[in-house]
């Protein structure tokens, strides 16, 4: 119990200076999250974070590698539909009427 007892300590520490910190959660496990999100994040393959976090299975590292909405706008602005214009789709009222019918 050593890890989250200096991190607590820490992190007490820390609100001194950061008192937004007081409101949220640290905790070892969140801090692992952080660090996988991070790596994601600076392009770095899952299958490498995998192997960082001590993994067996990619469907394990997977649970960590939530990708955050900014990642998937950063993804999709990317692509082109095929005889597409690029840019983020906006249905128009029919469709929606539509779907809001289901």
């Amino acid at each position: 119990m050593l890890i989250p007892y200096l991190l607590a300590k820490h992190v007490a520490m820390a609100c001194q200076h950061c008192p937004s910190l007081q409101h949220k959660r640290v905790t070892p496990h969140v801090l692992r999250h952080s660090a996988a999100m991070g790596l994601l994040q600076s392009g770095v393959d899952c299958a490498v974070i995998a192997l960082w976090l001590g993994h067996e299975s990619m469907d394990t590292t997977q649970i960590y590698l939530h990708a955050s909405l900014e990642l998937k706008e950063r993804a999709l602005e990317k692509t082109t539909p095929i005889n597409g214009h690029p840019g983020r789709f906006r249905p128009d009222d029919e469709l929606m009427a539509f779907l809001k019918g289901l």
